[in-house]
């Protein structure tokens, strides 16, 4: 089965073929970096604008790229939510007028799952069940995945996402837009026990998160080591950094390797655009060997925000028969539960 993916959640407008939901045929992807850095941020209306432009070329791309054409797709897979409801819109409604116009069956996609589902490009994916940790920008979530469509919420972030915090970290920093990789590239070659920020553990057996009380500690730092005439030094801009980010992965891999243990299973899954930190890969692999659970990662390009993860998706409840109506609405907030 082809199946014709596309993603607009937030600010990177994608398109894919995948076949059987499986192999990818192409997987095209637009980026609004460039858009969004002088705000700081990814700016809601910027974003949707985008998309409606780039939304017809990247899908013809997508095709060209796979050698297919409409002709030759069995089904579409869209993302339905989260994210912000401007840019879901463009990309739901381009693909229920595509479905409506060819008369090729739709189908919905959660974003959260297609973060989970993205692992299953790989050549060597877990089986069920798994823990599954999606983290990001926008979410910060713990889950115990049986299968796809049976979800079951362990844990989530109760204020900022892990990716949203390294975004406001490095913007207090004035690093630049999007912060993640800076903070990343920056942390390399610096100490990352130079400063002491709090792990924020909400209770002993607590499997949530919040990363909100972390961030003001890190304000509180630098507003305590107020900036000299020429700038912080480079040195302290990476102590800085890099202790932030060992904080952030220590709760990261400490709550999920907790889920595993609570839930009596060996096998670990990463996702979603933080997952790409290279020390939280490191990080995670080293502890999890330690108590015999297997760590399973995309690879970076996976991570980020793609339509090939909706196409996996898609592709699995395309061909247990299930399809949207055309009156189906794109959710800011759209939970992953047991179906």
């Amino acid at each position: 089965m082809l199946v014709l993916a596309i993603e607009t959640s937030c600010d990177d407008t994608g398109a894919a073929v995948v076949l059987n939901g499986r192999k990818i045929l192409s997987n095209v992807v637009s980026s609004q970096v460039s858009i969004h850095q002088k705000y700081g941020g990814v700016v809601p209306e910027l974003a949707s604008r985008r998309h409606i432009e780039s939304i017809v070329p990247i899908v013809t791309e997508a095709l060209e790229m796979g050698k297919v054409t409409l002709r030759d797709i069995d089904g579409i897979s869209v993302t339905q939510g989260p994210g912000l409801v401007g840019s879901l819109l463009v990309g739901l409604s381009f693909a229920k007028s595509l479905s409506f116009v060819t008369r090729l069956p739709f189908v919905g996609v959660n974003h959260i799952e297609a973060h989970l589902s993205a692992i299953f490009l790989e050549e060597k994916p877990p089986k069920f069940p798994f823990i599954g940790l999606v983290v990001s920008g926008g979410h910060t979530s713990l889950f115990r995945v049986d299968g796809f469509g049976k979800y079951k919420r362990l844990g989530q972030t109760r204020d900022d996402a892990a990716g949203e915090a390294f975004d406001k970290v490095a913007k207090l920093l004035s690093l630049g837009y999007p912060g993640g990789p800076v903070i990343d590239e920056l942390s390399k070659s610096s100490n990352p026990k130079a400063i002491r920020f709090p792990r924020p553990s909400l209770g002993k057996n607590s499997l949530d998160f919040s990363f909100s009380g972390l961030k003001t500690a890190v304000v509180n730092y630098v507003k305590s080591h107020p900036e000299p005439a020429g700038g912080y030094s480079e040195e302290l801009i990476r102590d800085i950094v890099s202790s932030f980010q060992e904080a952030v992965v220590d709760v990261l891999v400490k709550k999920t390797l907790q889920a595993a243990q609570n839930q009596g299973l060996r096998r670990v899954v990463l996702s979603g655009g933080v997952a790409a930190n290279r020390r939280l890969r490191e990080r995670i692999k080293e502890e999890a060997s330690q108590q015999k659970v297997k760590v399973y990662i995309p690879s970076p390009s996976f991570c980020t925000d793609n339509a090939a993860m909706v196409g996996v998706v898609g592709y699995e409840y395309l061909k247990r028969g299930i399809r949207s109506p055309l009156s189906l609405n794109a959710f800011s907030n759209l939970p992953l539960s047991f179906l």
